[in-house]
C-alpha cells in the first residue's frame, strides 16, 4: 500500500511539473525598439560575411532629413550567448555548418524565450553562402524586422489611443484609427481633419483627407502629390499669408503596399512650409473607400528640429495601419509577415 502511494505521488508530481512547464509565464522581451542582437562568431562577424549582415542592419531609414540607421545593432559570440541575452526582443542566430545545411535558409519563431520576441535563424553551409544570402535578401530582412516592431506598436495603440482622433475619423469618414493618446489638438475642414500633440519640443501630427477616386491614374505619384499640396495649402496654412505646406517631390518615394488584405499606396518623403523655415518627414497611406468611391488618405508628419525623427515617424506610421475603412470594421489589425522560408543556393 505504501509503495502504491509512493508511485501515485510521483505521478502527480510529474503531472504537476509538466503542467507548470506548459503554462509557464514567459518574461517580457528586453531591449529598445528597433534593437537587434546578432549571435555570430567574432571572427566571422568581422569577416566579409558578417559585414554583409551588418550592412543590412546599418541601412539608413529612407526619406528622413538626416541620416539615421534602421536598427540599433548589438553583437555577441555564441559562447557568450546566455539566458540573459536570450531575452532580447529581436535576435538573429546564424549557424554555419556545411555538414548539416546544403543551402542558406532563414526562418523565424515568435516568443521563443520571451513574450513580444522574434528570433530569426539563418542556417547556412558557408560564409560565402551567408554573404550571398545577405546581398540577395537585404531589403526583405529590413522589412521583416520593421514590420515586427510596427506590430508591437499597433498592439499598444489598440489598448491606449487618442479618442479625439478616432472620434473625428468616425464623424467625418465613418472610419476608425488608433493614434497616440497625446494627439488631442485638432482642426476640421471639408473632407479633412488634423490632430497634433501640439508641444513646443516637437510636433507629431496625423491628418486624414479624401477626394474622388477617378480610376487607376488616381494613384499616379504626380496626381497624388498635387492633391496633397492643394489640400494642405487650403487646410494647413502658415502663420502669415503666403505660407503653406508643400511636398519636396524630389525626395518622395511612392510604392504599392497591402493593408487589411487590400491595395494601398504608400508615399514617404519630406514636406516644407513655403516661405518659411519649417519642414520634416511624412508618410501616408492612400486607400479606396469602396462604399463612397473616394480615396481616403491617412498621413503622419513630424516637425522636430534638432531631434532624431526615426522613432517619431515609425510610431505614427504604425497608426496608419490601424485605419479601418467602413467596409473593414472590426477586422483584425496586423501587418502581414511571410511565413515561408527565404533561401538561396
Amino acid at each position: 500500500m505504501k509503495k502504491y502511494k509512493f508511485y501515485l505521488l510521483m505521478i502527480l508530481a510529474c503531472c504537476t511539473l509538466a503542467s507548470c512547464t506548459k503554462n509557464m509565464v514567459l518574461p517580457v522581451a528586453s531591449g529598445r525598439p528597433y534593437e537587434v542582437l546578432v549571435v555570430l562568431e567574432d571572427e566571422i562577424w568581422e569577416a566579409p560575411a558578417g559585414r554583409a549582415l551588418f550592412d543590412i542592419l546599418d541601412t539608413d531609414v529612407p526619406c528622413l532629413p538626416q541620416s539615421e540607421r534602421s536598427f540599433h545593432i548589438s553583437h555577441t559570440d555564441p559562447k557568450h550567448y546566455d539566458q540573459l541575452m536570450q531575452l532580447f526582443r529581436n535576435i538573429i542566430l546564424v549557424n554555419i555548418d556545411k555538414t548539416q545545411y546544403s543551402q542558406t535558409r532563414m526562418r523565424f519563431a515568435r516568443d521563443k524565450y520571451a513574450t513580444e520576441q522574434i528570433v530569426l535563424t539563418i542556417n547556412t553551409p558557408s560564409q560565402e553562402s551567408l554573404k550571398e544570402f545577405c546581398q540577395q535578401h537585404r531589403q526583405e530582412v529590413v522589412d521583416f524586422l520593421t514590420r515586427t516592431e510596427m506590430n508591437r506598436l499597433i498592439k499598444r495603440l489598440e489598448k491606449k489611443f487618442s479618442k479625439a482622433t478616432d472620434d473625428l475619423a468616425w464623424l467625418i469618414f465613418s472610419c476608425h484609427i488608433y493614434a497616440p493618446d497625446e494627439l488631442k489638438s485638432y482642426k476640421k475642414g471639408e473632407h479633412f481633419f488634423w490632430t497634433s500633440n501640439n508641444t513646443p519640443s516637437g510636433l507629431e501630427n496625423i491628418c486624414i483627407y479624401s477626394y474622388e477616386y477617378e480610376g487607376p491614374e488616381t494613384f499616379n505619384k504626380e496626381y497624388m502629390m498635387h492633391k496633397r499640396d492643394s489640400i494642405m495649402e487650403k487646410n494647413l496654412p502658415g502663420e502669415k499669408e503666403g505660407m503653406y505646406m508643400q511636398t519636396d517631390t524630389l525626395c518622395t518615394l511612392v510604392k504599392p503596399i497591402v493593408v487589411h488584405n487590400a491595395f494601398a499606396m504608400e508615399a514617404r518623403g519630406l514636406w516644407f512650409m513655403k516661405n518659411d523655415c519649417m519642414g520634416g518627414p511624412f508618410v501616408s497611406h492612400s486607400r479606396v473607400d469602396t462604399e463612397t468611391n473616394r480615396v481616403i488618405v491617412a498621413e503622419a508628419f513630424v516637425y522636430a528640429p534638432e531631434k532624431k525623427k526615426r522613432d517619431l515617424v515609425r510610431r505614427l506610421e504604425a497608426s496608419l495601419y490601424t485605419l479601418q475603412l467602413p467596409q473593414e470594421q472590426n477586422s483584425p489589425i496586423e501587418i502581414g509577415i511571410e511565413e515561408e522560408e527565404k533561401s538561396t543556393k
